[in-house]
């Protein structure tokens, strides 16, 4: 069992809350149970596993982990140890483990897909609500274009709590994630407040990309240059947006309605 805090291996979480350490380390944090189950099941590979006794039983652990066929390393450590490294301190499991990075051509994708796009979205919270909505809305891709925050920041993996494994995500540029789409004869739906149209009247049954950007200035001029026409969310406040996350959630929404409308 790992009691102190000095533990070289607990130091290191510290160090794992930087960007520059996890790339070079090739190492993240997975936090909680579940989350740590969906990584399992996506393939993850989990290098190191640190629980505390006091908080989770063995045989959770044995249940979570008898699929996987990789040798983790598995640590016991204090409750004090615990309390160090973990956020939530209710779930007793927190792992390292390896990042897969996946390129647009590696994509599995529907003859009528549904994508994603991501525009420098910069706040981490943000991007982990975004890719818990594409879960739960069954969207094929989310492509993560210019990114402003890593992905796999450990406030993205709490906030998807665990999506950010069980939908296809890929970090590309702007420039490629369009000449992807344009040869995949993908439509572009660019969320914007110039030239829009409401997002009810869009038809989202073809193949279709819906592109949302940044909190703080929107979509650059690329996107808008490519699109196949810009969307609006109606606003009837005082307020000319919401959150990126809560509209993506309303537009992604309205899709998902459409396709299954028969």
């Amino acid at each position: 069992m790992i009691t102190s805090i000095s533990n070289p291996k607990i130091k290191n979480f510290r160090l794992l809350q930087k960007a520059s350490e996890r790339r070079e380390q090739g190492l993240f944090v997975i936090e909680g149970l579940k989350e740590v189950e969906m990584a399992l099941k996506s393939r993850i590979e989990i290098e190191t596993a640190f629980y505390c006794q006091e908080i989770v039983s063995i045989e959770t652990l044995n249940d979570i982990f008898s699929e996987s066929t990789a040798q983790s390393e598995v640590l016991e450590v204090s409750s004090k140890v615990y309390a160090q490294i973990a956020y939530r301190e209710t779930s007793g499991l927190i792992v390292w483990a390896k990042p897969v990075f996946k390129k647009l051509d590696e994509l599995k994708i529907r003859d009528n897909p549904l994508i994603l796009v991501l525009e420098s979205v910069e706040k981490p919270g943000n991007l982990g609500a975004i890719l818990r909505t594409a879960d739960a809305a069954g969207v094929d891709a989310v492509i993560v274009c210019d990114q402003q925050t890593d992905l796999y920041n450990p406030n993205v993996v709490r906030s998807s709590i665990g999506c950010i494994f069980s939908v296809q995500t890929v970090v590309t540029s702007s420039s490629d994630a369009i000449k992807w789409m344009q040869a995949s004869n993908v439509d572009i739906y660019c969320a914007a407040l110039s030239a829009s149209k409401p997002y009810s009247e869009i038809d989202f049954k073809g193949s279709a990309a819906i592109v949302m950007g940044s909190e703080s200035s929107g979509l650059s001029d690329i996107w808008l240059k490519s699109s196949t026409q810009n969307i609006i969310i109606p606003m009837h406040g005082m307020a000319d947006s919401m959150n990126v996350s809560v509209s993506t959630a309303v537009i992604v929404f309205e899709a998902m309605r459409q396709r299954s409308v028969r």
